[in-house]
């Protein structure tokens, strides 16, 4: 028997059960995976409270992990026992000591990253990955603006949107913040707390404007992010930090400017086998220059994926959050 964490109803992070469970042997394209390191996402807090209703309980949640292969099923023949893989996004289930998930859903290694780093830059990297090549394809000399700059997705896309050649403004919650952002490229950091970054934006555009707005926070910064984009700018809205948007009148992007709203996730980007490699390779080559660097901020046991939780809800979390089975 293994341990992982389950959840029988869905709540607050007390919800969050550390518990024996049973993994059978895999089955047809499957493979028997230990996990080493196991990434945290926000994704994770909705799949717990309901904000995104899962089909049945309990369930153990988490869409993202690295390990070693423990055994693998009939047909699989690219992996082997003992190989180096990680995953995400991945179907639910990273919250455990070891788990049966689809062959073709893992991303072998390189030896060059360590299944810390993995776990800590596969859905994060990849997801930056899509808004910058593919959701909003941005060129050399433009200015962007990120919310959530210090975050574990913030920090990989002012790293890999400064690489590419454009300026950063972004948004954080304190001075502290501020610094680590500046750290990993961003130019203008915002501290919201005691700037309106509406104006700030305007002004450091000459009143022009962004092209496009990268918005994992969703409630509180959803609207003013509007106002600081340039007539038919791009609203990504990847996340809902915050809160969820409530529902909007379109004749609000006609009355600012033409405006454009996409609600991108990193499932749709990467749900055939080639996107999922091809945007993993795009991460590692970045990762591997030098270009963009993974910050873990903090790691816990998963047996106490509950303070975790309430850590990175708190906003208490900086970079990416490992949990280690």
């Amino acid at each position: 028997m293994v341990h992982a964490i389950r959840i029988h109803e869905h709540g607050g992070p007390e919800v969050l059960r550390w518990e024996e469970v049973e993994v059978g042997d895999p089955g047809p394209g499957e493979v028997r995976l230990r996990h080493t390191a196991v990434g945290l996402n926000y994704i994770d807090t909705y799949h717990r409270s309901g904000a995104y209703k899962l089909p049945q309980l309990p369930a153990i949640i988490g869409v993202e992990g690295a390990g070693v292969v423990e055994a693998v099923g009939e047909g699989v023949s690219a992996l082997a026992p003992g190989d180096r893989v990680g995953y995400a996004p991945g179907p639910m289930g990273s919250y455990a000591e070891a788990r049966l998930i689809a062959a073709d859903r893992l991303i072998p290694l390189p030896s060059w990253i360590d299944d810390r780093q993995a776990a800590a830059m596969l859905l994060q990297g990849m997801t930056v990955q899509a808004l910058l090549r593919s959701v909003y394809r941005v060129q050399a000399g433009e200015t962007i603006l990120v919310h959530a700059a210090a975050g574990g997705v913030g920090l990989i896309l002012c790293q890999w949107a400064k690489h590419l050649g454009v300026t950063v403004i972004g948004t954080v919650g304190s001075e502290e913040k501020a610094e680590i952002a500046r750290a990993h490229g961003c130019d203008h950091p915002i501290v919201y707390t005691r700037e309106n970054f509406v104006e700030r934006v305007r002004d450091l555009t000459g009143g022009a404007g962004v092209p496009v707005v990268y918005d994992g926070v969703g409630q509180t910064t959803f609207m003013a992010s509007l106002d600081c984009l340039r007539p038919r700018g791009l609203m990504a809205l990847f996340g809902a930090a915050s809160g969820p948007v409530p529902p909007l009148d379109l004749q609000v992007l006609a009355a600012k400017g033409s405006l454009y709203v996409t609600r991108p996730t990193i499932f749709s980007y990467t749900a055939k086998r080639e996107e999922l490699m091809a945007s993993a390779a795009d991460l590692f080559e970045v990762v591997h220059a030098g270009a963009v660097t993974i910050a873990i901020g903090q790691t816990f046991p998963l047996r106490d994926a509950a303070e975790a939780h309430r850590a990175l809800e708190a906003r208490r979390t900086t970079g990416s959050t490992v949990l280690l089975p």
